[in-house]
């Protein structure tokens, strides 16, 4: 009897060893995505840099494509100034985004600008609120170099904004190493 119940629990130890030892998948390095780009217009290359994350609710929309930061630089070889340039910084969402108009802060004629408010914090940091310009098709909306420097010495970046009608689009980004989007960006360096 001891050696039947031997014989049964030696072969399921094997199995529990052996799916214990096997080995995990390796995980995919989150990185920024780097592109090189031209603009035809004005005859320069650029470099692109795109960091996918992940939305934290669903879209009423089911958009496909999870939200990316996108940030768009002149590498010191290509730049007249020896040093890298950054050019624009952009949240890619997907859906359309809720827009408000505001009145500028200097009145001349009757002039109001599309915004998109947003919500954001880095970190474990207190949410801030702003209001960043849309995109052509109310889509994305523009960062700031200021706000891509407190972001890039981030760990995580969560936003929260409005969709056109008026549902939470709440998207999270897990910030990767930061220095060649510094570098090519001429973005201050930081410490982790």
């Amino acid at each position: 009897m001891k050696t039947n119940l031997l014989l049964l629990l030696v072969p399921l130890a094997c199995r529990i060893g052996i799916a214990e030892s096997a080995p995990q998948p390796p995980s995919s390095a989150l990185v920024w995505q780097q592109s090189e780009r031209t603009n035809t217009a004005d005859a320069f290359n650029y470099s692109r840099f795109t960091l996918v994350g992940k939305f934290r609710t669903p879209l009423n929309d089911g958009v496909p494509n999870r939200p990316a930061l996108v940030v768009d630089c002149i590498p010191a070889k290509e730049s007249p100034r020896g040093r890298g340039t950054f050019l624009a910084g952009n949240l890619l969402v997907g859906t359309a985004l809720k827009i408000v108009y505001v009145e500028p802060e200097e009145i001349r004629g009757i002039n109001y600008f599309p915004m998109v408010p947003v919500r954001f914090h880095t970190d474990n940091a207190k949410d801030e609120e702003d209001k960043w310009s849309p995109g052509s098709d109310n889509t994305s909306a523009s960062i700031d170099k200021g706000l891509l420097k407190k972001i890039l010495r981030a760990r995580t970046f969560a936003i929260v904004a409005d969709d056109k009608r008026g549902s939470q689009v709440a998207m999270q980004f897990d910030i990767p190493d930061p220095t060649q989007v510094e570098e090519a960006c001429h973005v201050d360096e930081h410490k982790r």
